[in-house]
C-alpha cells in the first residue's frame, strides 16, 4: 500500500493484485467511465525503470512493458478496449478517435474531418478525444502533466499530455475547445482531473521560459513561484517577483538571485477556467513526481532512463 500521507480527499488509491493507481472520485462516480493515473507500484520492469513502466523506452524491454500494460489494463477493467495513444511531441495537436466500419481506430486531427489510419505507427500529438465506447485514450508522463476530461451529458472523454511547451501552446484549452466543437460539449458540464506531475516545488526553469509565458499570457507571471536564497532577498522578490536576472551563478556574491519555478497546475487551471470549465469541477492530485520517486517516475529527478506512467480514460 502507498503511504497514508499521499491520500487526498478527491483522489484515492486503488490497490489490486499488487498494482496501485490513483482515481479521481468525481470521475469514478461516473458509471460509464473507466480511468486511472498509474503509479510505479508493481510491474515487471527493472532499474532504472523499476516497477510498472508503461512506456516503450530504451532502458526496458518491450516484453516487460507489454506484460505491464496487459496486467494494468486487465486490473483496470479495460483489457478488451482498443488502446489509442500518440507519439507525444510537446505540441498542441488534438485528435478525435473514431472506429472505421471495419472496427479499426482512426485519428482525425483537430479541424480536419479526414481520418488518419494507424498502421505501422501512431500519429504525433498530445491530446485525444472520443465518444467511442470500448476505446481507451492514454497519455504517458514522467513529470509532464496528464489531464483527463469527461462530459457526463454527451458521454465524451479526453486525455491530454502537457509539458511546459504544450502548456505554453494552450493544449489543455484547445482540447476543451475540440470537445465543444466536435461533440457539442458545454464546458460547464466537464469534469477535469489533473494527475501527478512535477510541481512548482521542484520545477526550476530558465529565464527564457518565464519570458515566453509572460509574452503569451496577460497574467503569465502568476504561473511562477520565486524562491529567495535568503531572507534579505525576500523583500526584493516581493516587490519585483521576476527580478532574477544576474551575471553571477545562483548563491554567489551580492548579486545572487532567487530561483524561479513553473507551476504547471496553475497553467492548466487557468486554461480550463478560461475555456469555461467550472473551477469546482477541476480536481488536482496534489502529488509531485520529483518529490515522491518512491511512488512515481520522474525524468528530472531520475534521468531519461526512468519509466513512464500512464493516464487513461475510456467509455464503457
Amino acid at each position: 500500500m502507498l503511504y497514508s500521507s499521499v491520500r487526498r480527499p478527491t483522489f484515492q488509491i486503488v490497490s489490486r493484485r499488487g498494482l496501485e493507481w490513483l482515481e479521481c472520485a468525481p470521475l469514478a462516480r461516473q458509471p460509464w467511465v473507466r480511468h486511472a493515473f498509474s503509479t510505479r507500484s508493481g510491474g515487471a520492469s527493472r532499474a532504472p525503470a523499476a516497477g510498472l513502466n508503461l512506456g516503450f523506452i530504451e532502458t526496458d524491454t518491450r516484453a516487460r512493458v507489454e506484460k505491464n500494460r496487459q496486467r494494468f489494463f486487465h486490473e483496470l477493467g479495460v483489457g478488451e478496449f482498443s488502446l489509442a495513444e500518440l507519439r507525444q511531441i510537446h505540441a498542441a495537436t488534438v485528435y478525435q478517435v473514431v472506429r472505421s466500419a471495419r472496427g479499426k481506430l482512426e485519428y482525425r486531427p483537430s479541424g480536419c474531418s479526414l481520418p488518419r489510419m494507424v498502421r505501422n505507427g501512431i500519429p504525433q500529438g498530445d491530446a485525444l478525444i472520443t465518444q467511442e465506447p470500448g476505446v481507451a485514450l492514454a497519455v504517458r508522463a514522467a513529470d509532464c502533466m496528464p489531464v483527463l476530461l469527461a462530459d457526463p451529458r454527451w458521454r465524451a472523454v479526453a486525455a491530454v499530455h502537457a509539458g511546459w511547451r504544450g502548456a505554453l501552446a494552450g493544449i489543455v484549452e484547445i482540447a476543451v475547445g475540440e470537445m465543444i466543437r466536435v461533440f457539442g460539449s458545454h464546458p460547464g458540464d466537464l469534469v477535469a482531473a489533473i494527475g501527478p506531475s512535477i510541481r512548482a516545488c521542484c520545477y526550476q526553469v530558465r529565464n527564457e521560459v518565464v519570458n515566453v509565458f509572460s509574452g503569451r499570457y496577460p497574467r503569465g507571471e502568476d504561473f511562477f513561484r520565486v524562491t529567495p536564497h535568503d531572507r534579505v532577498e525576500e523583500g526584493i522578490v516581493r516587490r519585483s517577483p521576476l527580478l532574477f536576472l544576474s551575471h553571477q551563478p545562483p548563491g554567489h556574491g551580492p548579486d545572487a538571485v532567487p530561483t524561479v519555478h513553473l507551476d504547471l497546475v496553475a497553467v492548466a487551471q487557468d486554461q480550463l477556467t478560461r475555456a469555461g470549465v467550472n473551477p469546482s469541477q477541476i480536481h488536482v492530485a496534489d502529488f509531485c513526481c520529483a518529490c515522491r520517486t518512491d511512488i512515481f517516475f520522474s525524468h528530472r529527478k531520475e534521468g531519461s532512463g526512468t519509466g513512464r506512467m500512464m493516464a487513461i480514460i475510456g467509455i464503457l
